[in-house]
């Protein structure tokens, strides 16, 4: 039986807080991480990340969201249509939205889908850098990360995909 995880971290880095989903991705690099679990950087989302969805049991993405919360603060989301995502103003969010639609409405079998989002401050400038309240909530990020890809699958979600 496979337990195939996919880390997807979604976001443009060019823009300071909102590529938080990839810098998470390249902190997990340097860590010990489930075997069966591929990290993939994600950047700003296109119809190209849908082939290593749908091949996944669990997807777990990292993105940003603008919202009312304060910066850094963190959410654990189980998303089933792009409705149930948190409404952004980040970049790639209409891409996004697009992807998780086409996704659910490809008619194969769905695996477990788990969004952190993070908030962010609205974004002024061009820079490569997380701000403060970001940069420091990163390493929770990948803790909480690391353990959800750790935790086995239900049965039925574990079946997913078992042809040879």
């Amino acid at each position: 039986m496979r337990n195939r995880t996919l880390i997807l971290g979604i976001g443009n880095i060019l823009l300071g807080d909102e590529g938080v989903g990839v810098h998470v991705i390249d902190a997990i690099r340097d860590r010990e991480i489930p075997f069966g679990t591929t990290l993939l950087d994600g950047g700003t989302g296109s119809f190209n990340l849908l082939e290593p969805m749908q091949t996944a049991d669990r997807v777990i993405l990292i993105d940003a969201t603008i919202d009312d919360d304060e910066p850094g603060c963190i959410k654990k989301i189980f998303p089933r249509y792009s409705t149930d995502y948190p409404k952004t103003l980040t970049a790639h969010d209409i891409g996004l939205k697009d992807l998780i639609d086409a996704f659910y409405l490809s008619g194969r079998s769905l695996p477990e889908v788990v969004l952190f989002a993070i908030t962010i401050p609205v974004f002024h400038e061009l820079t490569t850098e997380l701000s403060n309240p970001i940069a420091g909530v990163v390493p929770t990020i990948v803790e909480m990360v690391i353990e959800e890809a750790s935790r086995p699958l239900p049965v039925a979600r574990a079946a997913v995909g078992l042809s040879m």
